[in-house]
């Protein structure tokens, strides 16, 4: 077993003062770690144990822990003398607008904001106002963002979450306490892949909007049926909603115009963040001038308010600028060499799996990949949660630690690649794997 002593001593002495001990509950793990440094595809706890990292912090790191190219830009920027002004635009955010509005096609107009919860925010605000409806439609064990129209249905127990409110729609059950009733009536959780149920919510409800992720991957990688996303972009123009595509997961590491850019569907807004920096905090909305320009209305009362002391802060900023220029190199290299990389730890897997007897798939988009003991792919959390051994996912997961290959130790969570990664990397890891799954049993 792996030492853990330094790690569960940190987070006791940090627990005096911070909830639990971590900033963010959503990175409690069992047993406890305490990472201290990262540097390409590796990690290194507190207590010295260093791991081949596939978490990349819930994603980020899509070229990798402390890339030197973006920390050089970084570090460029403020030795130029760059800070927060909070006046006035700068050369930076404008440069990094017009990377993205030159490259993605669902973002002519960007608006910057530092994490992904604050643009799925606005862009339902955004809808709203737009609209000039309240209701929202949302995506059962999609996830996309903390505040309280999003807050719900995200991993909820079928047996929690009970039968369907009706033909279309299942009950509103949050992730947090606090969320108003009021709230709670606004919001329409269906499952994903599903049009009837989009239809049903939109001809009983007046619908502002309907967000999902295009690949949901809070639950690892699950895709989109054939002429789901172009189904959703139909009755979006139908019946009159805004579609949001919530691209903080799959923007950038699916492609450098995102998952909208490899679908072809285009929504009416758009949020990026996580590897669009590689690891720094940003995060994007963009989408359609008439519905982003209400952030500069003439009337006041038509006027969306944007706000945020550290939107378009210099370091993320010069962070996303560097990225993105990276990603643009080549032709493209880093996403094919992404590519390369995930079809042959997909392959490998397939192959361990079949050696070992094992009903799994491999569900991969790109760097994004997970695996699941089912005879098939999910199409949504019930299919999932039906049918998928929750719990040899986990044990699964925590055998690989142990053999210092560092996965989130909680079911279904996504496993990403870096461009840091390399083929020794996923040698290595498929060992591990074959190692530990040799011991499953279902």
């Amino acid at each position: 077993m792996l030492s853990r002593e330094k790690s569960a001593a940190i987070l006791r002495d940090n627990a005096r003062f911070i909830p639990g001990g971590i900033t963010s509950t959503n990175r409690a793990t069992e047993p406890p770690m305490v990472f201290v440094r990262g540097k390409g595809a590796r990690i290194w706890d507190a207590d010295g144990n260093e791991f081949i990292d596939y978490h990349a912090a819930f994603a980020p790191h899509l070229l990798g822990h402390n890339d030197p190219v973006v920390n050089e830009a970084v570090c460029r920027a403020l030795s130029d003398g760059a800070s927060l002004y909070g006046a006035g635009t700068t050369t930076l955010e404008g440069r990094l607008a017009e990377l993205i509005a030159t490259h993605v096609k669902a973002a002519p107009r960007v608006a910057l904001f530092n994490t992904g919860s604050e643009a799925t925010y606005q862009a339902i605000r955004l809808a709203r106002a737009a609209k000039a409806r309240d209701h929202v439609i949302v995506m059962q064990g999609g996830y996309n963002g903390w505040h309280n129209d999003v807050s719900c249905n995200l991993m909820t127990p079928l047996g929690e979450l009970g039968q369907r409110v009706s033909p279309g729609e299942y009950a509103f059950r949050s992730i947090s306490a606090g969320v108003p009733l009021v709230h709670q009536s606004l919001v329409h959780p269906i499952n994903f892949n599903d049009l009837d149920s989009v239809a049903w919510v939109c001809e009983k409800y007046p619908v502002a909007a309907l967000i999902t992720e295009p690949v949901l991957q809070n639950v690892g990688v699950i895709k989109p049926k054939p002429g789901y996303l172009e189904g959703l972009r139909r009755l979006a123009d139908k019946f009159g909603f805004v579609l949001i595509f919530d691209e903080v997961k799959t923007g950038f590491r699916a492609a450098m115009g995102g998952y909208s850019g490899i679908s072809g569907v285009i929504p009416d807004l758009v949020t990026y963040g996580k590897a669009i920096a590689n690891g720094y905090p940003i995060a994007v909305l963009g989408g359609k001038a008439e519905l982003l320009d209400l952030f500069v209305h003439p009337s006041p009362a038509k006027r969306v308010l944007l706000a945020g002391t550290y939107n378009g802060h210099p370091v993320p900023t010069a962070a996303a600028i560097a990225t993105l220029e990276r990603l643009l190199e080549g032709d493209g290299a880093v996403h094919r060499r992404l590519e390369e990389l995930g079809r042959k730890m997909e392959d490998g897997l397939c192959l361990l799996l079949k050696r070992h007897g094992l009903m799994a798939t491999v569900c991969r988009q790109g760097s994004a990949f997970c695996f699941y003991f089912m005879d098939h792919a999910p199409v949504d959390w019930h299919d999932l949660a039906n049918h998928h051994a929750m719990g040899k996912d986990v044990e699964l997961r925590q055998g690989l630690i142990e053999r210092g290959v560092y996965v989130f130790p909680m079911a279904t969570k996504q496993l990403s690649i870096s461009a840091a990664h390399t083929d020794e990397d996923v040698e290595r890891t498929l060992s591990a794997f074959d190692h530990e799954l040799s011991k499953v049993r279902i």
